[in-house]
């Protein structure tokens, strides 16, 4: 069997460990010890480790690989536009424990201790962007016809883990004697923005990066749909629910892009997915010419964002 470099590099015990310090190199250009950045650092981390535990949990890819993981640490580090952002970091990192958790609910309607700690991992992250609740629908949809763990003890379950976090929170606005902040904190799920108010010139950085991820994200799918008899049917199962929430993520960053930074950490996490999955399990000359563009458009991509950074002021919100 030819073993070419996208194979080599795919299935090495050293490409995690590489990336790692890859990554931290990334970040200590981006002045996180400067600007004393460690909780963006730790969120980044933390991130990477539930990619590795999500991979390893669930068999994403069939042979021993790391290119979930990795392909994620590079593909986040390579917006460094949004690496500041600590509401940013906790989002991503909620929405990778909510997949380990949700996915260990499967096609078991008694799971009522994960979904409701997957569910409270989307509360907690609602508490810094409140449009993540239009997933929800969408999860409980696919926890009944893909996950097969739909009961009324589960919707329950998922109900209380959503307001947990905001029983937590309430005390101290009701200490504080205020309701306007809870008030406009929900206010803002009836808020929208046009797309065509969006000057597109002035807002390179954020539709560069996911113009390149919806390619990546595609090729991945792709490959996927081509391949996936050979994975087993959990596996399947498995990838067409983040096909489902991909799809719903590009849908909802075109139609909002205001939100930009949160929705493409999410787009992000399931690029990594598809993507790695089409680098550990593709053999051909073609395939390992892709990878090779991909690896060069991806460090052309950080850099450009890295040395035009300070012109960048994301979309207004």
């Amino acid at each position: 069997m030819i073993r070419r470099l996208q194979n080599q590099i795919a299935e090495s015990r050293w490409a995690l460990p590489l990336t790692a310090i890859y990554g931290a190199a990334i970040v200590v250009l981006l002045g996180a010890v400067e600007q004393q950045m460690w909780a963006q650092t730790a969120l980044l981390a933390l991130s990477t480790l539930l990619m590795v535990e999500l991979n390893n949990a669930n068999a994403l890819i069939r042979i021993y690989s790391r290119m979930v993981s990795c392909s994620f640490l590079v593909l986040t580090l390579m917006a460094t536009y949004l690496f500041p952002s600590i509401e940013g970091g906790v989002v991503g990192a909620a929405f990778i424990a909510f997949y380990i958790f949700f996915l260990q609910a499967y096609q078991d309607k008694t799971a009522v201790s994960p979904i409701f700690t997957a569910f409270l991992t989307i509360g907690i992250a609602s508490l810094f962007f409140v449009q993540i609740l239009f997933f929800v629908p969408l999860f409980w949809l696919l926890m009944a016809v893909r996950l097969q763990a739909f009961s009324l003890r589960t919707f329950c379950a998922s109900l209380l883990g959503l307001i947990t976090p905001y029983w937590l929170v309430a005390g101290y606005f009701l200490y504080q004697a205020d309701y306007t902040t809870p008030l406009n904190h929900f206010t803002e799920l009836t808020q929208f923005a046009l797309p065509a108010t969006i000057d597109i010139s002035q807002h390179l950085h954020p539709l560069v990066t996911f113009a390149f991820i919806v390619v990546l994200t595609f090729t991945g799918i792709i490959h996927f749909l081509r391949q996936r008899s050979k994975d087993k049917l959990r596996t399947q199962i498995i990838y067409e629910l983040f096909l489902i929430v991909t799809l719903f993520t590009i849908v909802f960053f075109v139609l909002q892009p205001q939100h930009n930074d949160f929705l493409l950490r999410i787009l992000i996490i399931h690029a990594s997915i598809f993507i790695g999955h089409f680098i550990a399990l593709t053999r051909t000359k073609i395939t390992n010419i892709a990878f090779i563009v991909i690896f060069i458009l991806t460090l052309a991509i950080t850099a450009f964002h890295f040395i035009f950074s300070s012109k960048f002021d994301g979309f207004s919100h």
